[in-house]
């Protein structure tokens, strides 16, 4: 499985990896869980799993602020100006931080993100703190990552 998702170039499902390993699903999952217990970190996304990418350039932590209806606006304007959009990380009273991976680096991704919100009835982590969270990005330069900055505080999004 780690030998598969080394060569993989975007995110492997499941279902991908239970048909090139011939066994089902479940097996995919419960080997990925002791593949995690004995140290590979394999990183589960709703897009599939994958191996962390090493570092691109400037690593930020952003907090933001924003209705549902403008989640698919925020993300194109990062993806737009080049950053990869790590996770999504809310502080809950009780449970303390909670975090959802996305590994969103292009349009297409976020596309896609957004075909699966608008197809469940599924809420954002975003939601349970009133729109406020922070998204862990990834930028080829400080250049880029200031200009997203910049768009995401004309559009009155971005937390400072």
């Amino acid at each position: 499985m780690v030998e598969l998702l080394v060569g993989a170039a975007r995110p492997v499902t499941g279902a991908e990896l239970a048909e090139q390993l011939g066994v089902s699903r479940q097996v995919v999952v419960q080997d990925c869980a002791l593949l995690r217990a004995a140290g590979e970190d394999i990183i589960s996304t709703p897009r599939g799993y994958l191996l962390p990418p090493g570092p691109k350039g400037e690593r930020a932590v952003l907090a933001s602020r924003h209705a549902r209806d403008h989640t698919v606006d925020e993300l194109n304007i990062l993806v737009d100006h080049g950053l990869t959009v790590v996770d999504v990380v809310v502080e809950h009273s009780l449970y303390g931080e909670l975090r959802g991976l996305l590994m969103l680096a292009s349009r297409q991704d976020v596309a896609e993100f957004a075909e699966r919100l608008a197809s469940h009835e599924i809420s954002l982590l975003s939601e349970l703190t009133d729109g406020v969270h922070l998204h862990t990005v990834e930028a080829p330069s400080l250049a880029r990552l200031e200009s997203a900055c910049a768009a995401l505080r004309e559009r009155g999004f971005l937390i400072e």
